[in-house]
């Protein structure tokens, strides 16, 4: 087996907000992925003292914890028992019932000799590649079915759309939230290598139009998880007339996880 990851921040100045971690017994017989992307509060109240890392490096680190521990749970119940311990973790003084209380994207993957287990909260991506090459994208699709001139809007996202029916959903404080995850199971023997990406290494794909999640995945094995975010780093530097990234900032978080089994 053979585990690649690779994380870099939007900006020097500030901390990277996304979080990676892959769990592999010493058997070497199964093993856990986890990546998360912290999401970026605008500026203002958010009803917590908490910073977005500090949330992603405690949701991350129960995830990995009971996704390796706890395989009589289901994916989405390590899921909603790790946003249970997190919110517990924070104490009176957070109001986690604010629409901007730290949270996050999720991808989730669990594997052993017989099947792998996915879960995908939002608009991280994960990457099945079957034996004969085929790469099937398991995606959060909400957030793109969402009308543009709501998402132009933080506001107008926070009060309509986050963690709302009909709009999209990420790991916050609530653990039923979990249930809203796509969730799936694959027999191992139909995937040979898999690979996670936040959506800032996802620009790649789904900004920037280089190529579909295949030559991605392609891009990926050749070039490794750090050379993926080199060239989306590269892109990002060469769109001077906003022309891809419109309104979105020039660098993103991005972390990229390749597992081959």
């Amino acid at each position: 087996m053979r585990i690649e990851l690779a994380t870099e921040p939007g900006s020097p100045e500030r901390p990277n907000e996304d979080w990676a971690s892959a769990v592999v017994p010493a058997s070497g017989q199964g093993g856990v992925l986890v990546l998360l992307d912290g999401v970026t509060p605008p500026a203002g109240d958010v009803g917590c003292v908490h910073p977005v890392p500090w949330f992603t490096a405690r949701l991350g680190g129960s995830l990995a914890e009971l996704g390796a521990s706890r395989r009589d749970l289901t994916l989405t119940e390590v899921l909603a028992e790790s946003i249970r311990r997190t919110a517990d973790s924070h104490g009176g003084g957070c109001d986690l019932s604010h629409a901007r209380t730290p949270q996050a994207t999720v991808v989730l993957a669990r594997w052993d000799e017989e099947r792998v287990e996915h879960l995908v909260l939002s608009d991280s991506a994960l990457l099945l590649e079957a034996p004969d090459g085929l790469v099937v994208p398991v995606l959060d699709d909400r957030l793109d079915r969402l009308p543009p001139g709501l998402l132009a809007s933080v506001a107008a996202t926070d009060t309509q759309a986050r963690n709302k029916e009909g709009g999209f959903f990420t790991a916050a404080a609530d653990p039923l939230v979990a249930a809203r995850a796509v969730t799936g199971v694959t027999p191992r023997a139909a995937v040979r290598a898999l690979a996670a990406l936040t959506d800032g290494a996802g620009r790649w794909t789904e900004t920037f139009r280089e190529g579909d999640w295949s030559a991605a995945f392609g891009l990926l094995r050749k070039a490794g998880a750090q050379g993926l975010i080199d060239r989306v780093r590269e892109l990002e530097r060469g769109d001077t007339e906003r022309t891809y990234l419109r309104r979105g900032k020039t660098h993103d978080d991005a972390t990229a996880v390749l597992v081959e089994f």
